[in-house]
Formats: structure tokens, C-alpha cells, sequence
């Protein structure tokens, strides 16, 4: 979100940003919402309108000039003639945009402007939207992470804009991003000691860029105390050491979170660099799996407990989609370029948290499926049914295995899927054939199977959606 002191300002803004994608030097997509009304100036720089609250009060029409009109009057409905024209012109980029019909003709469709916005922000489908008071309050979007600001603002007005962007999405948007062009330091402290605290301002605006990169590599330090090279991850003798491996590599991801969602971050200011930290990484995950199978087997260990925030090394972006494209890439590649292209691949397999359950089946068909075919077109195809026949026979064998219903087994999964709800034990129980376990096996066997069915279903089916 980019807010601005005026609409004046904001056309100027926007035309800009039009005429530069109009010139192919971006391909952002743009969008804004302003009122036109008489009063939109924000004098007070208090920073926010609540549209939805004063939705009623806005003048939608230009007032036609009458005898009584004064000449104040008449400049203002020439300012709102000429703003309400660019919003028009605003919209109509939209509507070329999204496929939609609104304008400003009536009051009921441009709420309905303002409402489809608002859904288009939380979906991300808009990167960047231009305002002078609206959303600053009341718009809540956990996808919004990054606001710039080219108005003065100060109290309350400052704090209800700068919260727009900390909601927190998922541990990988721990805090928002505020870009400021204007000397607001004293405004913003003085906001923050208003309503909190003077020692607030410390914990609600986070440190600079360099204090991050200095606490990851002290953190780098301590990993290299011990785990000197990616190899003796391997040799530790004991799951204490393990443990300590973990939670030493768990505070570097804490840290690189944080320092990744600033602008200036580059891997060449860390003392740890890219390829290393991916091969620390590759270590961890194993040992992450190593704790899920172990958990399968029934197997006790002192890692069990342990949180290994896989949510903050995950990347949405690697789907099957990107999987397939490297398919094609690798079919197409001459000799040499197809082993770099192989390798890259592979390493994305183990560097992946949602690829790695799936590393085993994917070199499965780069090895005996991919030779067969000879048009690269028939890789997608060709992909979906190997692994719709893999999938069927993994369901088989764990039905086989547990002695369980195939058809509540199946009614189940896509049961968790609908609702993201990991089933009860009586649940899972209640899915086998034949004799029920005893009260003492109950605990273990229900977990065995809820085990196999998550394996299952990680396998197999999360992150294989295709791309739309």
C-alpha cells in the first residue's frame, strides 16, 4: 500500500506508474480508490477516513452549479470534476485488469469498487494500491506487508496506518514493512510513547538491517562450535548432540526470516554463505525425517518434542508446476546441460521441506520414465499417471498393511483434506477390519496408522496441485 498526502499528489503518482508500464518498464499492477468530495484534504494529518463507517456521508454526485453557488463552491466542483474524471480513468484500467464493470456512475458500484479491492489485496492479486486516506484504518489483509508513505502523519493517525501491515500472516511474515519518505522518526516515537510506552519503541520497531546481519553471524559461530563442516552433522554421537545441532541451525532460520524481508539483504554480507547454509540445511531436514520415522516405528527419542519451525524454510513458489518445467528443461537439455539441469533438480529435491517425501519417486521417473518419452509435451501427462499409479499402489499397501477399510480409509483422507482436521484415534480406529485392538494397544496402534496416513498424504497429494 502506498499512501499519499493528496489526491493531487496520488494522480500524479499514478499516472506515472501508468505511463511507465504503458513503456514496458514494469509490469506491476496498479490500482487506487479516493473520494472526491469537498473535504478530502487531511489537514490534521491524522492519516485515515473509515470508509466503511462514513460510506453515507460521501457526495457521489457533482453538485450542479446553481445562482447560489459561491465561488469557492465553483472551485471546488471543478477540482471534483477533473478528480472524479481520473478516477474514472483509474477504474477503467482495473476493469481492463480483472474483467470487471464499475465505475463511479452510482453509489452502489463504487462500494462495490471499494469491496472488490479490498478481496484483491488479501488475495494478492494487486501489488501495489495508491491512497490518500482509505484502508489506513479499519482493512485488515495479513498478505499486506510493506507500506510507503509520502504524507505527514502523526498520534493516531500514524499508528492506525503503520498497523496495517502487522498482521501476522505465518511465520514467514513475522512483522510488516513501512517505507517512509518523509523525516517521520520524531512523529512515530512520539505515537508510540503516546500509546504505549517510551520503552516500547524498542520492541515495535525492529533494529537495523546491520544488527540482524551480526546476529546471524554470531549465530553462524556457535553453529560452527558444533557442527565445524556440513559432513560432521553426520557424526554426532548422540541425540543431545543432535539437539544441540538443531536448536543452533533453528536460530539461524529464525534470524535470516527476519533479515530476508529487508530490501538491502544480500548473502554476501554473511559470513555463512548461500550454498552452505542449503547444505546445513539438507542436514536438519534429514533430521527431521529421521524423528518422523522414528516416530512411525514406534521408536522413543528425546527429539520428539522438538519444533523444528519447518514453516520458516518453506518456499510456496516450488510446486509440482516448477517441478514439471524442470522436467522439460532436463528433456530438452543437451548431454551436458542435462547434468547440471539433473542436479539441480535433485538438490531441490533435498532442500525442499514439502519435496523431500516426495525426492524418491520424482528420481524414480527422471530415471525410468523420462528416457521413454521422446516429446518433451508428453512430460506432464506422463507425470500425472505415474504418479496416480504410485499413489494407488502406496494406498493399497497401507490399506493391506493395517487391515483397514479401503473405502472409510478413503473417505477419511479426503474428509482431513475438506476441513484440515487431523482425525481422532477413535477415528482411525474405527477404519480397521476384522478384531479391534485392545485398550492397551489403542494408544500405539492409532498412532502408527494416523502416522502412515499423514506420510500418505504428504507423499502424495500436498503440494501436487497443479498450477491453474
Amino acid at each position: 500500500m502506498f499512501c499519499v498526502n493528496s489526491i493531487e499528489t496520488l494522480i500524479k503518482y499514478y499516472d506515472f506508474f501508468q505511463k511507465r508500464k504503458e513503456q514496458e518498464k514494469h509490469n506491476l499492477k496498479i490500482a487506487t480508490i479516493f473520494s472526491y468530495g469537498v473535504n478530502e484534504a487531511d489537514k490534521d494529518a491524522k492519516g485515515y477516513i473509515n470508509f466503511e463507517e462514513d460510506f453515507d456521508n460521501y457526495d457521489l454526485n457533482i453538485v450542479a452549479e446553481g445562482p447560489s453557488v459561491t465561488e469557492t463552491e465553483k472551485s471546488s466542483i471543478k477540482i471534483n470534476s477533473h478528480t472524479r474524471e481520473k478516477l474514472d480513468e483509474y477504474i477503467g484500467h482495473y476493469n481492463e485488469l480483472f474483467g470487471t464493470k464499475f465505475s463511479t456512475n452510482n453509489s452502489e458500484s463504487y462500494y462495490n469498487y471499494y469491496n472488490d479491492i479490498s478481496k484483491k489485496v488479501k488475495e494478492r492479486k494487486i501489488d501495489i494500491l495508491l491512497v490518500v486516506n482509505m484502508y489506513l484504518t479499519g482493512f485488515d489483509s495479513k498478505t499486506l506487508n510493506t507500506l510507503y508513505v509520502d504524507k505527514n502523519l502523526k498520534y493516531h493517525g500514524l499508528i492506525q496506518a503503520y498497523s496495517r501491515t502487522n498482521r501476522i500472516l505465518n511465520e514467514q511474515k513475522s512483522q510488516g514493512n513501512i517505507m517512509v519518505f518523509r523525516n517521520l522518526k520524531f512523529a512515530t516515537d512520539q505515537a508510540i510513547t503516546l500509546f504505549s510506552n517510551k520503552e516500547a519503541i524498542d520492541v515495535i520497531i525492529m533494529k537495523p538491517y546491520e544488527e540482524y546481519v551480526k546476529k546471524l553471524n554470531d549465530a553462524y559461530i556457535d553453529l560452527l562450535m558444533i557442527t565445524p563442516t556440513v559432513n560432521s552433522v553426520n557424526e554426532l554421537k548422540t541425540e543431545e548432540d543432535e539437539l544441540e545441532f538443531i536448536k543452533a541451525f533453528r536460530e539461524i532460520i529464525r534470524v535470516k526470516n527476519v533479515a530476508t524481508s529487508f530490501a538491502d539483504f544480500k548473502w554476501e554480507d554473511l559470513a555463512m554463505h548461500e550454498q552452505l547454509f542449503e547444505d546445513y540445511k539438507s542436514k536438519y531436514l534429514d533430521l527431521h525425517d529421521k524423528v518422523k520415522t522414528d516416530r512411525q516405528k514406534e521408536k522413543v527419542s528425546i527429539l520428539e518434542d522438538v519444533d523444528f519451525e519447518l514453516e520458516l524454510i518453506h518456499r510456496d513458489e516450488i510446486n509440482v508446476a516448477y517441478i514439471l518445467q524442470l522436467l522439460i528443461k532436463l528433456k530438452a537439455n543437451t548431454k551436458k546441460d542435462a547434468a547440471q539441469t539433473e542436479k539441480e533438480i535433485f538438490n531441490l529435491l533435498s532442500s525442499e521441506v514439502h519435496l523431500r517425501s516426495k525426492r524418491e519417486l520424482i528420481e524414480k521417473f527422471i530415471k525410468e520414465n523420462l528416457p521413454l518419452l521422446e516429446d518433451t509435451d508428453d512430460i506432464p501427462e506422463a507425470f500425472e499417471k505415474f504418479w496416480n499409479e504410485e499413489q494407488q499402489k502406496a494406498f493399497n499397501d497401507l490399506v493391506e498393511e493395517e487391515k483397514l477399510s479401503p473405502q472409510k480409509t478413503q473417505s477419511l483422507i479426503e474428509s482431513y483434506l475438506y476441513a484440515e482436521r487431523e482425525p481422532l484415534r477413535d477415528e482411525i480406529l474405527e477404519l480397521r477390519e476384522g478384531e479391534k485392538p485392545s485398550v492397551l494397544e489403542r494408544k500405539r496402534i492409532g498412532e502408527r496408522i494416523l502416522g502412515k496416513i499423514m506420510g500418505f498424504v504428504d507423499k502424495f497429494i500436498n503440494g501436487m496441485e497443479k498450477a491453474a
